[in-house]
């Protein structure tokens, strides 16, 4: 039902890692574009995700980052190397404006004994998409990038027995100081509103967004996003903890526990909206050590706590 888009840096696949059997139990399907050409990380997540028998899509055409122009290793390493007996995994690749249909039927041939999952992401042409799928009975997904593809489109891909999954990116990118004129936003309604749409499933990129960047540059501001459900119809919301000092790139962890404080003292509150979640007990422990793990632990335990927002929305 819940399919989240991950980008393969390093804490992204630590926080996979980590979470394996949590994503098994609850019947989570992650999304992962490779996006570094060292593959050790991401071998190491895919046997535990394989370890934890966990279902999860590996996309082989990556479109960011360091394998987007020759992404053979994922084959050639990952695929043949650790998954080729395993079943509970999807090859994902994506089409988009760029893309060229002899290329997508070329690949469709070569690949026709394994699942495969179609990641519809700007590609112009649905029926003659449509007529080349028809040849193909290995096609288990289509999943649709919301903002690349139109109602119209979608609809060209139903047909019985293959899910349809919709992914919305809910998190507006800023600057972190600019977080603290829009302290609390909308992120998504999606969970709710995926079947309304004629979807079997949905998905977002979590806290991190669809605007790929190898690295940020020097922190004026530290901010920390949780999100949360609104108390009367569960629609998403998103609240930004910024620091108090903004203006200069000095002192980052000093700016993160200025946050961080913040955070604790909200979700202490007795009226909070902010869910409880085990990724909040651990920057409470951080906040009581006045301890700065660094931002990619940071981001990684906001993304950890939206997982376990959405999946505690499900079981309650």
């Amino acid at each position: 039902m819940y399919h989240p888009y991950f980008r393969g840096k390093q804490n992204e696949l630590i926080l996979l890692r980590e979470n394996a059997k949590f994503l098994t139990d609850f019947s989570i399907i992650p999304i992962i574009e490779p996006v570094k050409s060292n593959l050790v990380p991401l071998n190491k997540t895919v046997e535990s995700l394989k370890e934890k028998d966990t279902q999860f899509i590996l996309i082989v055409n990556p479109k960011h980052g360091d394998l987007k122009n020759d992404p053979s290793p994922i084959f050639e390493n990952t695929i043949k190397n650790i998954l080729e007996d395993y079943q509970k995994y999807c090859i994902g690749y994506i089409v988009d404006a760029n893309s060229e249909l002899l290329e997508v039927n070329d690949f469709l041939k070569a690949n026709k004994e394994k699942s495969l999952v179609i990641i519809h992401g700007g590609f112009p042409k649905a029926k003659s998409l449509v007529k080349s799928f028809k040849q193909f009975s290995n096609i288990k997904k289509h999943i649709f990038m919301d903002d690349q593809t139109g109602k119209l489109y979608r609809k060209q891909f139903k047909e019985e027995g293959i899910e349809r999954v919709l992914i919305q990116d809910g998190f507006v990118k800023m600057r972190n100081r600019d977080y603290t004129e829009k302290p609390k936003e909308h992120f998504s309604d999606l969970h709710i509103t995926y079947d309304y749409e004629g979807m079997d499933g949905f998905g977002d990129f979590l806290i991190a967004g669809n605007n790929y960047t190898e690295s940020g540059g020097p922190a004026y501001a530290i901010a920390i996003h949780l999100t949360y459900l609104e108390e009367e119809d569960n629609d998403m919301y998103i609240q930004h903890f910024v620091s108090d000092r903004v203006n200069t790139p000095i002192d980052p962890a000093g700016k993160f526990l200025e946050a961080l404080k913040k955070l604790v003292s909200e979700v202490e509150d007795d009226d909070t909206l902010i869910f409880r979640s085990k990724a909040y007990e651990q920057f409470k422990k951080f906040h009581e050590k006045a301890h700065f793990p660094g931002l990619g632990i940071t981001k990684k335990l906001s993304m950890q706590h939206h997982i376990e927002l959405i999946s505690n929305f499900f079981r309650s």
